[in-house]
């Protein structure tokens, strides 16, 4: 399968197309509401991918600001739709999101996976990333 991916920054132009892909491509099926709330806050950012008419993958992240920092983007989540992984469109949503970050003024730009999800790294590592040498440990917070 021989298909051209175009890349470009999501607005509410993409809502259908997001939610036709829905859990698909997502953990979940596409909140219309939820998913015009992102779209509309400045803070949030997300690259997509599409063959022909429909998104085939995304990239979303956050930028955040701290009182000793410059703003950072928070990578949230990388996903590609089975039949198009391998294709290096991963690594060219995570370079994308981070080209994006840099010309919106963070200074860098991180992202966590687990050490099983070989494919997230090695994307991760091809877009320019380096696996930070201390092991990360998640705690959550039920609320």
């Amino acid at each position: 399968m021989n298909v051209s991916i175009t890349y470009k920054l999501a607005d509410k132009e993409d809502l259908p197309a997001l939610i036709e892909v829905g859990d698909q491509l997502f953990d979940n099926p596409i909140k219309p509401e939820r998913a015009t709330e992102f779209l509309d806050d400045p803070r949030h950012h997300l690259i997509i991918a599409y063959a022909n008419s429909h998104i085939v993958g995304m990239a979303t992240g956050f930028h955040y600001v701290h009182p000793d920092k410059d703003p950072a983007l928070f990578v949230n989540e990388v996903a590609v739709l089975d039949e198009y992984q391998n294709r290096g469109i991963g690594r060219e949503l995570v370079k994308r999101l981070r080209k994006h970050a840099k010309q919106i003024g963070c200074t860098e730009a991180w992202v966590g996976t687990e050490q099983s999800n070989v494919g997230a790294r090695r994307a991760y590592s091809a877009a320019g990333g380096t696996e930070d040498k201390e092991p990360f440990i998640l705690i959550e917070f039920p609320l």
